[in-house]
């Protein structure tokens, strides 16, 4: 599959449970830190954007738990983007790099609140549509 943005991360010791494989609340880690440094890729920050009273705020996750992680493997966290009426539809994997399998496949799904209120959009992020 071809990806807007991919980021190379790496399993830390302390994000795996008593099995020895990645606890599922990390992952949801990865794939916001995927996501803001996508953003941030293309010159959008979620910090700048909320100083203007622009908060982007997750409204629904739907994880798909494929093969686990373990302490120090290596992965990519991946992106695609669309838009579907208010929302921001991230569509993500997570693939573990020493054998190119699918660890995870998740969609986030994101809405804007301008001064609390929920938007339409935003011109910065409907421009990477």
């Amino acid at each position: 599959m071809d990806y807007r943005f991919t980021l190379p991360m790496k399993v830390r010791d302390y994000e795996c449970d008593l099995q020895g494989i990645v606890n599922n609340a990390n992952y949801q880690h990865y794939m916001e830190h995927a996501r803001h440094e996508f953003i941030l890729s293309e010159g959008v920050s979620f910090a700048d954007l909320h100083d203007r009273g622009i908060d982007c705020v997750v409204a629904r996750i739907t994880m798909s738990f494929k093969a686990p992680l373990r302490s120090g493997d290596e992965f990519l966290s991946c992106v695609n983007v669309q838009k579907e009426g208010a929302r921001y539809v991230f569509y993500q994997d997570i693939i573990r790099q020493s054998d190119q399998t699918l660890s995870l496949r998740a969609r986030v799904d994101v809405v804007c609140l301008i001064n609390g209120q929920l938007s339409l959009g935003v011109e910065e992020l409907d421009k990477l549509m």
